[in-house]
């Protein structure tokens, strides 16, 4: 089989358990099946050296990334440091000679955007930029929705989430931040870049930042359809000492916050009857000692099965979030034949069909309830095989996947 061209693909991290790091990698594995030659780069100094599907480039070292985070904190200067461990990247860049590179986050203390971009600029690859969150068209945080900030529409400054990831301690940048980015991300000319948004939502957003000219491309995030399955049994409510009475009405996140939906959690175990009882994934043990009584935690399930067990049993899954762009977990849920319950929030709502779940205003605490109930009075026989059908249709990772190699090949033509 011949080579059709040469990816590079930009990530913080590579490893297969964080969401980025798996479709990086499971993006790469297909697309050398299919005749490309791929490279997944990624920070030695956030993940350490991993092993890869493909061949790997390990940017910077604990040293680049600590320095680039006291230039965060102090000066709110992210993206901005890493100079060394960039041009090292640009010249191993050069030698490669790909075709396309093709970014996912470049933010978190690894790489300096300028720099980057001044080769993209200079060379003749094509880009691929997959928008996971918000921060490559604001001055500073990653999301905005929970603050109700619009600042990025005309320019930012004074920003309202300066404490927020990533965290500056004394100096407010978001302005001089977001000219930058503008400057920067900007210079590609239009026919060489394609922004890849995971979410309508995202797309629409976008259209009223600095990249409202660029060619959009939405490509939803998929998951692994033949793990998270409908499975039988109670085996969950057993290990949770829940009876088989009980209805499990099901959370999960892998870091628990107010804008994750955990005071609205709180809020809806008042109002819960004695035959429900809600479940939490991924809870630490500081979270867990604020928690009711009426509310049970899971650290993590030993593996993706159990999860997918859990996903099972729940008569519903609820995901009362405040900000979030395409979330997985809709998804997984879903294919598991689960309907979603879901406050009306960038993409989370995206997922959710007449058959597949409900939609409620953010905030309406008693409107989850009230959705959660009317499934109850349904019941799961209505949701199951309507859920799994629709995920077998647009939820298959391969499918999305599949959508990148086509991009691949039009942008060489």
């Amino acid at each position: 089989m011949s080579v059709k061209g040469r990816i590079v693909q930009i990530n913080p991290v590579v490893r297969t358990n964080t969401s980025t790091g798996r479709i990086m990698q499971e993006i790469g594995s297909l697309a050398e099946i299919n005749g490309w030659l791929n490279w997944c780069a990624y920070s030695k100094g956030r993940d350490g050296e991993r092993e890869c599907v493909t061949e790997s480039i390990a940017v910077g070292d604990r040293w680049s990334v600590a320095a680039h985070g006291v230039l965060t904190r102090l000066f709110d200067r992210h993206g901005l440091g890493s100079a060394g461990a960039t041009r090292k990247f640009v010249k191993r860049l050069k030698e490669i000679n790909p075709d396309i590179i093709h970014i996912h986050n470049i933010h978190g203390y690894f790489l300096n955007y300028p720099l980057l971009f001044e080769y993209l600029r200079e060379s003749d690859v094509k880009v691929v930029w997959t928008v996971h969150d918000c921060w490559l068209y604001t001055g500073h945080c990653y999301y905005y929705s929970a603050a109700g900030c619009d600042k990025w529409q005309a320019g930012c400054g004074d920003c309202p989430q300066r404490g927020a990831f990533p965290r500056s301690l004394f100096v407010d940048r978001s302005h001089r931040n977001f000219s930058d980015k503008k400057s920067a991300f900007m210079s590609i000319p239009r026919d060489r870049m394609v922004i890849v948004p995971v979410s309508e939502w995202m797309r629409e957003e976008m259209s009223k930042s600095f990249f409202r000219d660029s060619r959009f491309e939405v490509i939803h995030n998929g998951i692994d359809t033949s793990v998270f399955h409908p499975c039988e049994g109670l085996v969950m409510h057993r290990r949770l000492g829940v009876g088989a009475d009980k209805k499990i009405i099901l959370g999960l996140a892998s870091i628990w916050s107010k804008e994750k939906g955990l005071d609205d959690f709180i809020k809806l175990s008042r109002l819960i009857g004695p035959d429900e009882v809600i479940v939490l994934v991924g809870v630490d043990d500081k979270t867990a000692g604020q928690l009711p009584d009426t509310i049970r935690s899971i650290r993590r399930t030993e593996n993706i099965e159990m999860l997918a067990q859990l996903y099972s049993e729940a008569t519903a899954f609820v995901n009362p979030t405040w900000q979030d762009n395409y979330p997985t977990v809709n998804l997984e849920a879903i294919s598991c034949g689960t309907p979603v319950v879901t406050y009306n929030t960038g993409g989370s709502i995206e997922s959710v069909t007449d058959v597949t779940g409900k939609v409620v205003e953010q905030g309406d605490v008693a409107g989850l309830l009230a959705a959660v109930r009317e499934i109850e009075s349904l019941g799961a026989d209505c949701f199951r095989q309507p859920c799994r059908d629709y995920a077998l249709a647009n939820f298959r990772k391969e499918d999305r996947y599949r959508d990148y190699l086509r991009l691949y090949e039009n942008l060489l033509k």
